[in-house]
C-alpha cells in the first residue's frame, strides 16, 4: 500500500463549442460561451498542477459534437498539454458526444493517443474507447483503472437481431453485456492488490438528469448502482449527466463530477466543478471543487400595479443589479393588457445592457393568456433542434407539468436519433 493516497482529478463534460447564450470576442475571435468553457478548463488544469494530482480523469463528452472546429482540437490540445508538461498522466474518456457516427471512425479523442509516441509521453497520455483495464504508474504509486466508455450498441451485442429488438429488451441485454464485461474484468484482469477505479460514462438508476437530456447524441442505457458494487472497485468516477451528484449507497462512492460549466437555465441553481480525489486500496476520499461559471439570471417582474409599467420595470432591474452583471439574462414580465402601450423591450433591453448583463437571452411578456418569447437575433441558428423545442415547452402558457415535459423531450429525442441514423 502506498504511504500516500493517489490524488486524482476527476471531471467530465467540458462541451466546447457550445456557443448558444454568446457573442464573438474581438481578443480571441472565438464565441465568448466557448471562451467560458475554455477558462473553466484552464482552472482544472490550474488546480491539477498546483496540488500536484497523480492523474487528471477525464470521463467524457470533450466537444459539443462528434467533429469538432481545428479552433476547438487547438485549444483542448494546449491544455493537455500544460499538463503534461507538469509530468501529469491524464487519462480520456469518450463520451456519447465524441462518438463518430460509424464505429470504425475515429473520435475527435483518438488523435491525441496517435501522438504518444512522437509527444514522448508513454503511458502519460490515454485515450478510453473500449472497455479495458489500465495500470497507470503515477508518482505516488499504481493504480488501476477500467474503462467504461458511453456504450455502443453495435460492439457490446454482437447478434445483429438487437436491431429488432423493442427498446426495454434492447435496455437488458445492453446492461447484460456491460455487466457481464465488467465481471470478466473485476475476476481475471486486476490486481486485487492495487487501488481501482472505474471511469465511466453514462446513466445510473436514480440519478438526477439535466440539460444534457436536451443536447443527448446517441442511445442512453441506465445501469443500477448495484453493479459496481464490489470490494474490489474503490470509487467510480462517472460523466455524462451535467448535475454533480452522488448515487447508491456510497460504498464504493459512485460519482458524477457534473460539467464545468452551465450549459443552460436548466443548471442556473447548480453548482458547477470537478471532484478532487484521495484513493487507497480499499479507500476512497473525495470532495467537489466548486468553479466560478457563468451565472444564468432569471428576473420575475410583475407590472399589474404599476401606474408607469417602463419605469416600475427599470427600477426592478437597476435593483437586481448584481445578480445581472456578467449573467445571461431572462427576464418574465407579468402585466395588463392595457399597459402594454407604456412598456417597450428595447429600452428594458437596453437597460439589461447597462446593467452589465453578459447576454439577454429573452423577455416573455405575459399579459393575460397570451405568453410569448424573444429569442435574441441569430440566435436560433446557433441552437440544436433540442434546444429549440426546450425555449418553445418554457414559452407555453401554461407550461406543461414536468413529467410530460420528460415525455415529450425524451420523444423528440428518439425522433431526432432516427433522423441521424
Amino acid at each position: 500500500m502506498a504511504s500516500e493516497p493517489i490524488r486524482v482529478l476527476h471531471f467530465a463534460d467540458l462541451h466546447i463549442g457550445i456557443e448558444a447564450y454568446g457573442q464573438i470576442d474581438p481578443q480571441t475571435g472565438l464565441n465568448r460561451r466557448v471562451v467560458d468553457f475554455l477558462q473553466a478548463f484552464d482552472r482544472v488544469v490550474e488546480h491539477a498542477i498546483r496540488e500536484e494530482a497523480d492523474l487528471v480523469l477525464f470521463c467524457g463528452d470533450a466537444f459539443k459534437n462528434r467533429d469538432p472546429s481545428p479552433t476547438h482540437l487547438r485549444e483542448f490540445a494546449a491544455r493537455l498539454r500544460r499538463l503534461l508538461e507538469a509530468g501529469i498522466p491524464v487519462f480520456l474518456l469518450v463520451g456519447n458526444h465524441d462518438l463518430p457516427g460509424m464505429e470504425k471512425r475515429a473520435t475527435p479523442l483518438d488523435i491525441f493517443g496517435e501522438f504518444r509516441p512522437l509527444l514522448r509521453v508513454g503511458d502519460h497520455l490515454m485515450v478510453g474507447r473500449r472497455e479495458a483495464v489500465h495500470r497507470i504508474r503515477t508518482r505516488r504509486g499504481p493504480l488501476q483503472l477500467i474503462s467504461m466508455p458511453f456504450p455502443v450498441r453495435a460492439r457490446l451485442l454482437k447478434d445483429e437481431a438487437w436491431r429488432n429488438l423493442p427498446a426495454e429488451e434492447l435496455d437488458h441485454k445492453l446492461r447484460e453485456a456491460l455487466h457481464l464485461l465488467l465481471q470478466r474484468m473485476l475476476e481475471t484482469e486486476i490486481d486485487p492488490a492495487l487501488p481501482t477505479i472505474v471511469a465511466g460514462h453514462f446513466s445510473i438508476e436514480g440519478a438526477t438528469y439535466g440539460s444534457e437530456r436536451q443536447v443527448m447524441i446517441g442511445y442512453d442505457v441506465v445501469l443500477p448502482p448495484s453493479m459496481f458494487q464490489h470490494p474490489a472497485i474503490d470509487y467510480v468516477a462517472l460523466g455524462h449527466i451535467h448535475k454533480h451528484q452522488v448515487v447508491g449507497d456510497g460504498s464504493p462512492p459512485i460519482v458524477y463530477s457534473g460539467s464545468v460549466e452551465r450549459v443552460d437555465f436548466t443548471e442556473e441553481e447548480e453548482p458547477k466543478g470537478f471532484c478532487w480525489v484521495e484513493v487507497r486500496r480499499g479507500d476512497a476520499q473525495w470532495r467537489f471543487v466548486e468553479l466560478p461559471a457563468r451565472r444564468f439570471t432569471t428576473l420575475s417582474i410583475d407590472l399589474r400595479n404599476a401606474s408607469d409599467p417602463e419605469m416600475a420595470a427599470i427600477a426592478q432591474i437597476r435593483r437586481a443589479a448584481s445578480s445581472v452583471r456578467e449573467a445571461v439574462v431572462r427576464v418574465h414580465v407579468r402585466i395588463r393588457p392595457e399597459q402594454m402601450e407604456g412598456l417597450r423591450e428595447a429600452r428594458l433591453r437596453e437597460e439589461l445592457e447597462k446593467a452589465g448583463a453578459f447576454y439577454v437571452s429573452g423577455i416573455r411578456i405575459e399579459r393575460e393568456e397570451i405568453s410569448r418569447l424573444r429569442i435574441a437575433l441569430g440566435e436560433v441558428e446557433r441552437l440544436t433542434p433540442m434546444e429549440l423545442l426546450e425555449r418553445y415547452l418554457e414559452s407555453r402558457d401554461p407550461p406543461p407539468d414536468p413529467e410530460r415535459r420528460a415525455r415529450l423531450l425524451r420523444a423528440a429525442e428518439q425522433l431526432f436519433a432516427r433522423g441521424e441514423d
